[in-house]
């Protein structure tokens, strides 16, 4: 599973004209699951973006997780963090999951992210969406499952 973890002051996604999920301070973590994906991948990415320390302290040091400051989460599915570019032009998006277990494994990060108190809006799965932020910072990190960048 990788994720685009970006520290935003807002965020929205929108689908055909309306707005789906809309944050303030927090973090927009933009999600893709790849076919090796299982419920131990939803586990870790939504462990690690919960715990990430990434938000400044009252030294100004990054040392604050989201739950500190009292942020919110805007998660969108974006099975393209799985495009693989290095032959031709055209991205392959063959290490992707198929949409049933994209879903599924979407939700459950969603949903082990709100069970552990955090607020958290969505965008709609598979959906053509526009997404907009402001990145505060900029802070953005890129996290996956299998190995570390």
């Amino acid at each position: 599973m990788r994720v685009v973890v970006q520290r935003v002051r807002r965020a929205s996604v929108t689908v055909e004209g309306r707005v789906a999920g809309i944050i303030g301070p927090g973090l927009l973590v933009l999600l893709g699951v790849g076919q090796a994906d299982g419920a131990h991948d939803a586990d870790w990415i939504a462990d690690k973006v919960a715990s990430l320390r990434i938000f400044a302290d009252d030294a100004g040091q990054m040392n604050r997780s989201v739950a500190d400051v009292n942020g919110t989460l805007l998660v969108v599915s974006q099975f393209t963090l799985y495009g693989d570019c290095r032959k031709g032009r055209r991205p392959s998006y063959a290490a992707a999951a198929d949409p049933a277990q994209a879903r599924a494994l979407y939700l459950a990060v969603v949903d082990r992210l709100r069970a552990t108190g955090h607020t958290v809006e969505t965008g709609e799965f598979g959906a053509m969406m526009d997404v907009e932020l402001v990145n505060d910072g900029p802070v953005t990190l890129m996290l996956d499952s299998e190995r570390t960048f």
